[in-house]
């Protein structure tokens, strides 16, 4: 009598790790409610004795969790919940990110052209919808940039302040996610910034075209918006490019 051999899909059962177990609970308490924002995380003696578990098993899962953004361990005090919001997510990739598009130099284009789509949705969205407080705080971090020209270039601020300007175009829209996922692409691009090196005498446009942009803004001109905006990121394109390896 033959023995029939069992499906693919009937894989093997691995046993999970305590510490996987534990870890599994405590992200069930924050997504049910019982652990919110904020809140202080119960002791080690506390959840080793409601997982009866051993102390390691415990603090390995807390320890996974930091890791993973959801809480904070601070020395000498109990760990506490972070806030649950999409730049938690996204911050989190940050490192991934950078790795991918160092392995893969032609994703930096890919990451460039998906950027470029995006912004060009959120400032036509933004065109739409913007208040007079909403065009006051564009012109505010304008005017923050512009500073940084003062005496002696500030590459490293200038280049910060540009992406705060983006960042705020998009905050217009009232999203926190397509804020967050705003801030990581330009925080991902920042990586391979050459401005950080060379500048070469492009601050002086990059500040006109983002006038420019403001006043689109302002008026609520919808395809002058995105026409400026368009331009802009196009001829800035050029100004990320691979780190060179050695």
């Amino acid at each position: 009598m033959s023995i029939k051999t069992p499906p693919k899909s009937e894989e093997k059962i691995v046993r999970l790790k305590l510490s996987e177990q534990v870890l599994m609970r405590l992200r069930e308490m924050i997504r049910g409610g019982e652990l919110k924002s904020g809140d202080f995380m119960p002791s080690e003696r506390v959840l080793m004795e409601r997982f009866s578990v051993g102390r390691p098993a415990v603090r390995e899962a807390l320890q996974a969790m930091h890791t993973q953004g959801l809480i904070t361990i601070s020395h000498g005090e109990r760990s506490r919940v972070n806030e649950l919001s999409a730049n938690l997510v996204l911050d989190q990739s940050d490192n991934i990110a950078n790795i991918l598009l160092d392995a893969v130099p032609a994703n930096l284009e890919h990451l460039k052209e998906a950027r470029r789509m995006f912004e060009l949705g959120i400032v036509r969205a933004a065109a739409e919808k913007a208040t007079n407080e909403d065009v006051a705080k564009l012109r505010d971090l304008l005017a923050r940039q512009e500073s940084y020209l003062q005496g002696e270039l500030d590459e490293r601020n200038f280049v910060e302040a540009d992406m705060a300007f983006h960042t705020g175009i998009a905050d217009i829209l009232g999203n926190p996610v397509i804020t967050a996922a705003s801030s990581a692409m330009l925080r991902w691009l920042q990586e391979y910034h050459t401005a950080l090196l060379h500048w070469s005498g492009n601050e002086s446009t990059t500040l006109s075209e983002h006038s420019r942009i403001i006043e689109y803004i302002a008026a609520n001109d919808v395809e002058g918006a995105v026409d400026e905006m368009r331009s802009h990121l196009d001829r800035s394109r050029e100004m990320f490019a691979p780190r060179k390896t050695t």
